[in-house]
């Protein structure tokens, strides 16, 4: 069915990674076979982000911008495809998580657009992380395998 790579940062709280781990099993239970990557704990690798045939990305709210290992994330990607890999153009899906504010939407999806073709609506979560949130990147995860099958058929 696929392989999707959930690249999210989480640390403090946990919360990015309550997201993550809702829409790993949302797209693990749609058929897909799936790979978590902390970025707080290690930089994406250009194999395994061009074996992937679906990405998620989250982030926790910083001063109304993504994550400094995310942006990171976009850097290299900005990098690889500079250096001729194709990287462009693979379905994607996006989260977060916020104390309040929730402004990081705007530069993550504007980053997003530069590489991907955003699948579904962002999801946010404020903090605590709801039941609520988690069925929604759930749901998330289930639509970006459905939206990588059907690309798959097409071909």
């Amino acid at each position: 069915m696929g392989k999707i790579i959930v690249i999210y940062h989480s640390q403090q709280y946990g919360d990015t990674k309550s997201l993550a781990e809702a829409l790993a099993e949302g797209a693990r239970g749609a058929g897909a076979e799936v790979h978590l990557i902390n970025t707080n704990e290690r930089r994406v690798a250009l194999e395994e982000f061009l074996s992937a045939d679906g990405v998620a990305i989250g982030t926790p709210d910083y001063f109304s911008y993504v994550a400094g290992t995310v942006k990171t994330f976009f850097d290299d990607i900005y990098l690889w495809d500079q250096s001729g890999k194709t990287v462009k153009g693979k379905p994607a899906v996006l989260f977060f998580s916020c104390g309040g504010g929730g402004k990081v939407k705007q530069p993550l999806e504007s980053l997003a657009q530069r590489f991907f073709q955003q699948k579904g609506e962002t999801v946010r979560s404020d903090r605590p992380i709801t039941n609520e949130a988690k069925k929604k990147c759930l749901a998330l995860g289930q639509e970006l395998v459905k939206n990588i099958s059907s690309r798959a058929s097409k071909k």
